[in-house]
């Protein structure tokens, strides 16, 4: 029988930043070994029908006829052409997903997939995330955000909570009790970064509060010297927590209820998360008003514009006209009459994607690997592609995940960047110069000694 996987600790000290971010946006290309790549934020994942027809047509015309989806919710168009800048910014301008060039990067905003869509009905937060969208892209301060610095809006039931926001916003049971599903009203909490505090203010300040949260992140990292990219990033003696940013808020003129046990809260909050469905799971999830929303999976977070498309037409036909992105590189499609779901999800099955919770893909990502990226040592995508056919989600075979961590995701790497690796615990499947080395890491564990696997 395979050894054990070992099990390590993600932590490492805080980097000394001492370049500007350099990540990709929709106007700023990243030369891939694999032509120019382009990163559109989509905000909460929200894309109406328009805009991810645009999100085709880009890839069909100046792209590989592919869309990958991040682990923010994003979508990248890969393969461009040097000279497509001006044509790709254009098109995207004109669908509604280039709303200011000066802040287009800094737009990292995720929300709870499925707020508003299920039968318990909690708090629309996504409301809040087009307000501090709005907010974002009218502060000129806020365009020194870098381009990781993440926002993270959950309607209670601590599905993007747990996903490491640098600014996390909490909707408490106060505004789940009213079911106006505005997001406007009750109580929510704000934490900031991995500070055990929070703070409580009332639903309309959110998304205010959690701009001038993360002004207040820039004005510490330049007083830090560290040029820090994210809130953890900071240095020690610069920590930024939330008694530093209710100063902020009070001086802003917003009501803010210091809450020493911040993680307790928020276990309060979610203490009933288990009544309601699971965001990052593939399925039918039935909605309050008698529609269904679909959970569709994309194999490795990559599909063709053929996929895309279908999902698209369906979204127009029988949805609600809208898609929305997660952060587990999926799609969901709100709005299908109950009738309609089940064939429509058996057909994007026959169309490569995920539709059943029980599918090997599910839980399964790697990051781009050959020939795609320069720095990987190996095609991770079809490696993880041959042991799904073979029956395994990891190379040598061994001991499926859940025995490992949990029911921990797995992730493939091609390199020791890790790039789009979970948050939290997970199995790491990492290219070596000598073969894939597998381990459990586990954010808060001792060091171990790691063991390498022949690939």
């Amino acid at each position: 029988m395979p050894p054990s996987p070992s099990i390590r600790p993600l932590g490492s000290e805080p980097p000394l930043r001492d370049r500007g971010d350099a990540c990709p946006g929709a106007l700023r290309l990243h030369p891939a070994a694999d032509g120019r790549l382009a990163r559109v934020r989509v905000v909460a994942g929200d894309l109406t029908v328009r805009q991810a027809e645009a999100l085709a047509d880009a890839a069909d015309t100046l792209g590989d006829g592919r869309l990958s989806l991040t682990s923010r919710g994003n979508v990248e168009l890969r393969g461009l052409a040097e000279d497509c800048g001006g044509p790709l910014a254009a098109l995207l301008r004109d669908a509604g997903l280039l709303p200011s060039e000066h802040h287009e990067r800094i737009r990292n905003i995720l929300a709870s997939p499925l707020a508003g869509l299920d039968r318990h009905t909690p708090a629309d937060v996504r409301l809040w995330a087009r307000d501090l969208d709005s907010s974002l892209c009218a502060s000129r301060s806020a365009t020194a955000l870098s381009g990781r610095f993440l926002f993270v809006l959950d309607d209670g039931r601590g599905d993007v909570a747990a996903l490491g926001g640098d600014v996390s916003l909490v909707a408490e049971p106060s505004t789940v009790a009213g079911r106006t599903g505005s997001g406007a009203g009750g109580t929510a909490l704000l934490r900031v970064g991995d500070d055990p505090a929070a703070l409580r203010i009332a639903g309309p300040d959110a998304p205010r509060a959690a701009l001038t949260a993360a002004l207040t992140f820039l004005d510490t990292a330049a007083a830090s010297g560290s040029g820090a990219w994210r809130i953890r990033e900071l240095p020690d003696e610069h920590t930024l927590t939330a008694r530093h940013v209710a100063e902020r808020l009070r001086a802003a003129g917003i009501t803010a209820e210091h809450v020493t046990d911040g993680a307790g809260a928020l276990r309060s909050v979610t203490a009933h998360a288990e009544e309601f469905p699971d965001s990052s799971t593939p399925g039918v999830v039935e909605g309050a008003d008698g529609r269904r929303a679909l959970c569709v999976l994309a194999p490795l977070g990559r599909l063709s514009t053929a996929q895309w498309r279908l999902l698209t037409a369906i979204a127009a036909q029988d949805g609600s006209g809208a898609l929305r992105l997660t952060p587990w590189r999926g799609i969901v499609l709100p709005g299908l009459p109950a009738a309609a779901a089940a064939a429509r999800s058996a057909e994007l099955s026959a169309a490569g994607l995920v539709t059943d919770p029980s599918s090997p893909w599910h839980r399964l990502g790697a990051c781009t690997g050959r020939p795609g990226c320069a720095k990987s040592l190996t095609d991770v995508r079809a490696d993880a592609a041959a042991a799904v056919a073979a029956g395994a989600r990891t190379p040598d075979g061994g001991p499926a995940p859940a025995a490992w961590a949990g029911g921990a995701p797995v992730h493939w790497s091609g390199c020791e960047r890790r790039c789009g690796h979970p948050h939290g615990t997970w199995v790491d499947v990492l290219a070596t110069a000598d073969g894939y080395q597998i381990s459990v890491v586990r954010p808060d564990a001792p060091p171990a000694t790691q063991e390498t696997r022949p690939q």
